[in-house]
C-alpha cells in the first residue's frame, strides 16, 4: 500500500504515537512543533505517572509494546497519511555505560518496535537508541531495525547524532533514524558547535556562545518550594573531594591523600591478574565538576552523584539535570528519587526531539511519489575520519544486506 498524496503537511494536523514515550521528553518536543499525541505508551508505571502529569489529555497506555494491537487501539482514530509512529526501545542492552549483553531480553524489542510500527503503515516511523545499538552482535539489531521497515517499502535515513549539535548543553551521542512511505527522509539541521566532540568540526553550522552554555545551572531556582531543586550539603571527606576538584576536572585529579584505595586497586588490577585490553578501564572518572562554558557530558541517572556544579561546592539537583536534558523549568517528575533519576537520565531531550520533529514536518511536505519503493537513502555513523573495527563490520553487514541503489544520495560513514 502506497500513499498518493500531494498536499503539503501542516504540522498541527500531523499526528504522533509515542512507544517507550518514558517521561514524555519525545512528545514535548513533538508538541513544542506544533504535532499531536494521540498515543503514548511504556511499560513502567513512574514513565505513566509523570506522562499524564504532564499531559493529561493525552491518551496513555500502560503495557508491554508486544501485547499492544496498535490498529485495534487506535481503530478509526488516525490518519495513516498524517501518522508518525515514533519509539527507542530501552537502551539497557545497548549502552556502553552499563553491561553490554546481546541477550537481553530487552534488545528483541527493535524488531518488535518495527513490527508494531509498519502494522499501522504510517507515514513516517521515528527511531531513537544509544550508539551502542550500532555495533551489538556484529550489527545484527540494525538490520531487525532496517529489514522489516525496508520490505515494507519505507526509504531510510540512519544517522548518528550529537544532541549538543542541536543546542542541548549535553554531549550525548544518539542513533536516529527516519523512515517515511513515498518520500526521502529530510536529515535533521545541525544549529550549534559541539564543542569536544570528535568530528563536530565537520559539520558544524555555527559556533555557538561558549559562555553560558550551562547559565541555566547559575539560576536554576525557577519555582519556590520545588522538590527537585534541593541542594545536598556535603561534609567531610565528601566536601573535600569536591572542593579540590576544578571545572573540567574529575575525582582522578584528587591528590593522593582524598583518593580512595579502592580506586588503585581498580587502576592497577590488569598488572596483577592479566585482564584483558578491552577489560581495562583503569581508575574511575566518577566525580567530575561541569565547566559553565562548555556542554555537560551525558546527563545519566548518576548526574545527581557524580556531576559537580560548575561554581559551589554541590552535586547536580535533579532540576538542574533536568535543564540540562531541557526539560521545561516546571516539567513533572513522578516517583521516588531513584525513578525520577532514572526518568531524567534516559530521556530523548526535548530541544532535541524538537528537531527530530522539524525533520518529519520538513519530509512530510513533500510530495509523495507513488513509485519510490523501499530502501536505504543515507548511512551516516560517524562524523570523524576514522572508522572503528566494531562499527566497520555493521556497515559490511548492511551494505551487504541493502545494496546502494542509483537512487541514493552517497553514504558516508
Amino acid at each position: 500500500m502506497k500513499n498518493s498524496i500531494s498536499e503539503k503537511a501542516n504540522s498541527s494536523h500531523l499526528q504522533l504515537i509515542d512507544l517507550f514515550c518514558g517521561a514524555g521528553g519525545l512528545a514535548t518536543g513533538f508538541t513544542q512543533a506544533g504535532i499531536t499525541t494521540v498515543l503514548a505508551s511504556d511499560n513502567w508505571p513512574p514513565a505513566e505517572n509523570t506522562y499524564r502529569s504532564n499531559y493529561p489529555n493525552h491518551r496513555f497506555e500502560l503495557a508491554d509494546i508486544r501485547s499492544l494491537d496498535l490498529p485495534k487501539i487506535l481503530s478509526h482514530s488516525v490518519d495513516p497519511l498524517k501518522l508518525i509512529v515514533a519509539g527507542g526501545p530501552p537502551c539497557q542492552g545497548f549502552s556502553s555505560a552499563g553491561a553490554r549483553n546481546k541477550s537481553d531480553t530487552r534488545n528483541t524489542l527493535v524488531s518488535t518496535f518495527a513490527e508494531k510500527a509498519v502494522s499501522l503503515l504510517p507515514a513516517m516511523i521515528v527511531f531513537e537508541n544509544v550508539e551502542g545499538f550500532l555495533t551489538l552482535d556484529g550489527g545484527r539489531f540494525v538490520i531487525d531495525l532496517l529489514k522489516p521497515l525496508i520490505d515494507s517499502g519505507y526509504r531510510i535515513r540512519l544517522e548518528k547524532h550529537n544532541v549538543a549539535n542541536f543546542g542541548v548543553p549535553q554531549l550525548r551521542k544518539r542513533v536516529i533514524g527516519l523512515a517515511a512511505l513515498g518520500r526521502k527522509p529530510e536529515p535533521l539541521r545541525e544549529t550549534h558547535y559541539a564543542h569536544g566532540m570528535p568530528g563536530a568540526t565537520l559539520i558544524a553550522k555555527q559556533q555557538p556562545p561558549v559562555d553560558g552554555v550551562l547559565a541555566c545551572l547559575q539560576s536554576a531556582s525557577v519555582l519556590q518550594d520545588d522538590p527537585l531543586d534541593e541542594k545536598r550539603e556535603l561534609s567531610g571527606l565528601d566536601l573535600e573531594r569536591v572542593r579540590h576538584i576544578l571545572p573540567g576536572g574529575t575525582m582522578r585529579d584528587l591528590p593522593e591523600a582524598l583518593q580512595h584505595h579502592s580506586w588503585n586497586v581498580r587502576a592497577n588490577r590488569r598488572v596483577s591478574d592479566g585482564m584483558p585490553t578491552e577489560r581495562r578501564g583503569g581508575a574511575p572518572i566518577g566525580m567530575r565538576r561541569l565547566m559553565g562554558s562548555e556542554p555537560s557530558k551525558a546527563i545519566t541517572s548518576a548526574a545527581t552523584r557524580e556531576f559537580i556544579h560548575p561554581v559551589e561546592d554541590r552535586f547536580l539537583t535533579q532540576r538542574e539535570a533536568a535543564l540540562l536534558q531541557t526539560f521545561p523549568p516546571s516539567y513533572e517528575f513522578v516517583g521516588n528519587r531513584a525513578e525520577i533519576n532514572t526518568l531524567i537520565g534516559n530521556a530523548i531531550p526535548p530541544r532535541f526531539a524538537k528537531a527530530i520533529a522539524d525533520s518529519v514536518i520538513r519530509t512530510m511536505s513533500k510530495a509523495v511519489d507513488g513509485s519510490l519503493g523501499g530502501g536505504l537513502d543515507a548511512l551516516r555513523l560517524t562524523n570523524s575520519s576514522g572508522v572503528s573495527p566494531a562499527l566497520a563490520r555493521t556497515i559490511e553487514l548492511v551494505e551487504s544486506t541493502f545494496p546502494k541503489s542509483s537512487a541514493e544520495e552517497p553514504r558516508l560513514f
